[in-house]
């Protein structure tokens, strides 16, 4: 793979879908719909997705694609292949509360190499480089052709004695209070979507548990930001490695968190 291209073309596909998804959301109304597993999605979703794949498709055209608005249509295991969820964050992005994302993916034998996610209603914008490193984009506007200035990021150092805790907005339930409550916490924060990632990656947070049903393209450009930033994601039950490409690309629970916390079992 050539990562320097990868890198560019996910880059633009992100932005480009963006500003695509800020139109429906600065409009007066727009439809919703809701899925056969009840989650709800709107005409941003679709767009998007029609974007990002249409762009994907063209730029790799021998690279296998799974996209959340697709998934119906990859139901086997795949080991290599770009991973997309055009608007992570639906429910967030109902409410207009702005916590969603576009993210963008490679996998490479079932480990997220290279990601960007990308808050266009914050105006933040993450990505790892060609050589891996994960940087934030100075925002809030940015060109899709020239790239502006980048911050490189790394989690932090954690204390375990005062540890900043990132969970999620929508889906937060008493078995994660249960277990962030084994810790030493200093700081509580909520986020929405991909988001979570992204905050552990730049050293805002250092542990985000998630108890709760997530699917591979909710997490892989998250979790190779955060892993470019020298972070983990491991699975809840057992703290071994977190993989992609499973069969129905359903994750299992899982902990991100920067190296240096001591997990609780």
């Amino acid at each position: 793979m050539d990562f320097d291209r990868l890198v560019t073309v996910m880059r633009r596909l992100a932005l480009e879908a963006g500003d695509r998804i800020m139109e429906i959301y600065n409009a007066p109304d727009f439809e919703v719909k809701t899925k056969s597993d009840a989650s709800p999605v709107t005409e941003a979703d679709e767009a998007a997705d029609a974007l990002i794949s249409a762009g994907l498709a063209e730029a790799f055209p021998q690279m296998a694609l799974v996209t959340e608005e697709q998934a119906a249509s990859h139901g086997q295991s795949v080991s290599t292949f770009l991973i997309v969820d055009p608007l992570d964050g639906t429910k967030e992005f109902v409410q207009r509360r702005g916590d969603f994302t576009v993210n963008i993916a490679y996998v490479e034998n079932g480990v997220p190499l290279r990601g960007v996610v990308y808050a266009p209603a914050k105006g933040r914008l993450f990505y790892t480089l060609a050589d891996g490193r994960s940087v934030e984009e100075q925002g809030p506007e940015f060109d899709k052709e020239t790239i502006g200035t980048q911050h490189p990021i790394s989690v932090s150092m954690p204390d375990n004695r005062a540890l900043m805790v990132v969970a999620s907005k929508s889906h937060r339930d008493q078995a994660t209070d249960d277990y962030i409550a084994q810790y030493a916490v200093k700081d509580m924060t909520s986020a929405g979507s991909s988001l979570k990632f992204c905050l552990v990656a730049t050293g805002e947070a250092d542990l985000y548990p998630r108890l709760g049903r997530t699917m591979e393209w909710d997490t892989a450009a998250g979790d190779a930001v955060l892993r470019g930033a020298g972070g983990e994601v491991v699975r809840f039950d057992d703290h071994s490695p977190f993989t992609y490409g499973k069969e129905g690309f359903a994750n299992p629970f899982f902990i991100a968190f920067a190296p240096g916390v001591l997990l609780a079992k």
